[in-house]
């Protein structure tokens, strides 16, 4: 006797659980996602600062020396972090991943955040002391400093406590430990090259100033990798630069 019930069901198949981009695939990709954000934020502050200051084009010494200012640093920052971001998801798509999943966006316990602003605040403790030791004069020349106005130092501080913080984390201890963290490197060698790249990549800052970089990398990487989550990663960074901008200096 034919059971039409069941001779009607739709077959199920499991469904696939996509792939993880390898070495160099998730280095091509990490390279596209900082040519987006690079490019975006260029040509929006390239038009922002031609309606703003009057002045169609610039000379490349022009443009660095108004976008190293802290009001329109952070609108670089905040114009191009999407973008950024988006080469991931399309990325993490077509792969046949969840975003969420691939780059461990796992919202963190309390207890974790406690956990990660501890060890945060103990790293900078560290490294106020050494820069104390070290430091040979104040912050007065320093361009981010220049804020303009009160919508200024609003910008300044979204994109570099926020916009940036974020699509760095996503990129760096999201994408790129994903991918080279289940390559030959491992978790440990994948913590390490990611602090090596993220710290290379800030060529405003001179080598001593890139070792304190490399040195929180290795912080953020471990929060990633014992957390199983980028979200510890974005809260520590985020904290710590705003404590940074908050207490740099005297705003104009």
């Amino acid at each position: 006797m034919t059971d039409f019930k069941n001779a009607s069901a739709p077959v199920l198949r499991p469904q696939s659980a996509g792939r993880t981009w390898d070495f160099w695939e998730t280095t091509l990709v990490a390279l596209i996602a900082d040519g987006a954000f690079v490019l975006t934020g260029w040509m929006v502050l390239n038009v922002i600062l031609a309606a703003s200051v009057g002045v169609k084009s610039f000379t490349p010494g022009e443009f660095q020396t108004l976008a190293s200012q802290g009001r329109w640093y952070g609108v670089f920052l905040i114009s191009g972090a999407p973008a950024a971001i988006a080469v991931l998801w399309v990325a993490i798509r077509m792969a046949g991943r969840e975003f969420g999943e691939y780059l461990a966006l796992n919202w963190p316990t309390g207890g974790e955040i406690v956990r990660v602003l501890a060890i945060t605040t103990i790293f900078m403790s560290i490294e106020g002391f050494v820069l104390s030791k070290m430091s040979t004069g104040g912050y007065q020349s320093d361009p981010t400093l220049i804020v303009g106005s009160a919508g200024g130092l609003l910008a300044w501080l979204i994109g570099g406590c926020i916009a940036g913080p974020l699509m760095e984390e996503f990129v760096v201890r999201g994408f790129l430990f994903r991918g080279w963290s289940e390559s030959s490197l491992g978790p440990v060698g994948a913590i390490v090259l990611t602090s090596a790249v993220w710290a290379l990549n800030h060529t405003q800052y001179d080598w001593f100033g890139r070792g304190i970089i490399f040195a929180f990398g290795l912080v953020l990487g471990h929060l990633r990798w014992t957390s199983n989550s980028t979200w510890t990663a974005v809260v520590a960074h985020s904290a710590c630069n705003t404590a940074i901008l908050l207490t740099l200096g005297r705003y104009v």
